[in-house]
């Protein structure tokens, strides 16, 4: 009672942040998961973390439409046709958009808007108009920062259209990706796509050729923070695993590897198809979700996603790497044993079977997770600890290894000083070689951008400092930006000069 009554006098929240706390703490009454003892442990101290997905998993985390759909059929249950120009186009996303639940209440995914959108541009000028009046509908009324698009890898007149609105507008949502691979993409499109980045912090860089190789097909999306899926799918649920938790509570390298990691990793395992169970046979969505009954989604290209968060910090406790250079991301001891990590959590969830998953070989997915707001001493991820970052290509190479067990998501940021607005060849070449390296995905920006990547995810520093000052700010990011500021050091990485 005392948490509800919180929500409804906090003056910091606006009345739809009000609305989806207040429901979070309706759900958080029911108990209708079967947990045993052990898992209970393992949440109650936090090694497994639910990410505040509630106690009755009523739609899936993450949904991935295929708007392809919508272009060409239109949707029954919305009552619309398919749209004939660009205005008829954006509108219609537009609605859907609103339609289109998630973990978050807004749409994680608004398609490859580029290639939705190209067949209407006709006339330039008012497809800009158009596009802009879009994108500033989706910021001022989807405001998450988790709401993501993506555009490319092909240069279009419509990517190019968003990459000037994303620009001139500044906004932190939507979060935008690009699909890039240099034998598909043009350079004078890759160039815009690092100017705007260096001035928006978007859009990120995906590996396509990687991402094509791995998901089987080219009609894949990257959702939310950078989370990989096939399109007219999703992710059931996503539950992580903190290994510096973890590893507080082995005796040894040995005993985390052959004890710890294994029993918890099988106990999370059990978890998220608890978790799934419920969503698809209790309750209703996939049952009676126009989403599905019109083909949008198909529950056979969902899957359950193991997260896992805070490598860095398992690595340096368990090997008691207290010096820099006995530490993940500089140690080729401490490296090591970071890759021995993620096999092994690899081998695990590979060999697990689902009965709720028919793609990907009926296997959950590894996933990066980027973190939460709450999370002190603990990276995203497989990431090396802001603060502790070696030189840029030292850096590159470090991380690339960890980037092919990850096809779920997993991605590393990189701050550029301000001059490289005037060198935006020199970003392609770091991105190109990254890739080469084996990098999935990358996020660049500049010092000087308001809108700023925290992790995953965007906010506008200016929202943030109104948000300390106690007003309420529109983006619900934000407050987890405010939180990593302080927290993680989100704010603090190194500068690339």
């Amino acid at each position: 009672m005392e948490q509800v009554l919180n929500i409804i006098k906090n003056e910091t929240l606006t009345y739809n942040q009000q609305v989806l706390q207040l429901a979070g703490q309706a759900e958080s009454t029911l108990n209708v998961l079967n947990i045993d003892e052990e898992t209970k442990n393992l949440l109650d101290k936090e090694i497994i973390c639910t990410m505040f997905e509630g106690n009755a998993p009523y739609r899936p985390r993450y949904i991935i439409p295929n708007y392809e759909i919508l272009m060409k059929k239109g949707c029954k249950f919305l009552d619309l046709d398919a749209p004939t120009d660009i205005w008829e186009a954006t509108n219609s996303l537009l609605i859907l958009y609103k339609h289109v639940p998630s973990i978050t209440s807004y749409p994680v995914y608004l398609g490859n808007i580029d290639t939705l959108l190209e067949p209407f541009v006709k006339d330039e000028e008012e497809a800009y108009k158009a596009i802009k009046l879009y994108l500033k509908h989706i910021d001022r009324s989807l405001t998450d920062s988790f709401v993501h698009a993506n555009i490319g890898p092909v240069d279009t007149k419509a990517g190019r259209l968003i990459l000037k609105a994303m620009e001139e507008l500044q906004c932190a949502v939507p979060n935008l990706t690009v699909k890039y691979d240099k034998d598909l993409t043009s350079k004078e499109f890759a160039k815009l796509c690092a100017s705007t980045a260096l001035v928006t912090a978007k859009p990120s860089f995906a590996n396509h050729k990687m991402d094509v190789k791995d998901f089987g097909t080219e009609d894949y999306a990257l959702a939310s923070c950078y989370n990989g899926f096939i399109i007219g799918g999703g992710g059931y649920t996503l539950v992580r695993l903190v290994l510096s938790r973890l590893a507080e509570t082995a005796e040894s390298v040995e005993d985390f590897l052959e004890n710890k990691l294994p029993f918890a990793a099988k106990k999370m395992l059990e978890y998220i198809d608890e978790r799934t169970k419920f969503l698809v046979e209790e309750a209703a969505f996939f049952k009676s979700n126009f989403l599905v009954k019109e083909g949008f989604i198909k529950k056979e290209l969902f899957t359950g996603m193991f997260g896992m968060v805070g490598l860095a910090e398992a690595v340096n406790h368990l090997l008691k790497a207290t010096n820099q250079e006995d530490r993940f991301g500089h140690s080729k001891v401490a490296n090591d044993l970071g890759i021995k990590i993620i096999e092994i959590l690899n081998d695990i969830v590979t060999s697990y079977k689902s009965k709720y998953v028919e793609c990907f070989n009926g296997n959950h997915v590894l996933h990066a997770q980027v973190g939460i707001d709450t999370d002190t001493g603990i990276s995203p991820g497989c990431r090396i600890p802001v603060g502790e970052e070696p030189e840029l290509f030292e850096h590159i190479i470090q991380s690339a290894p960890y980037h092919k067990y990850f096809f779920n998501g997993i991605g590393d940021i990189f701050v550029f000083e301000e001059t490289y607005k005037n060198n935006l060849e020199a970003i392609i070449n770091v991105i190109d070689g990254a890739f080469e390296s084996g990098i999935r995905y990358t996020s660049v920006y500049s010092d000087s951008c308001d809108v700023v990547r925290v992790t995953g995810y965007l906010v506008k520093k200016s929202e943030v400092a109104e948000l300390e000052s106690g007003k309420a700010v529109k983006n619900n990011a934000t407050v987890f930006g405010m939180n990593a500021k302080n927290g993680a050091k989100a704010f603090d990485r190194r500068l690339r000069k």
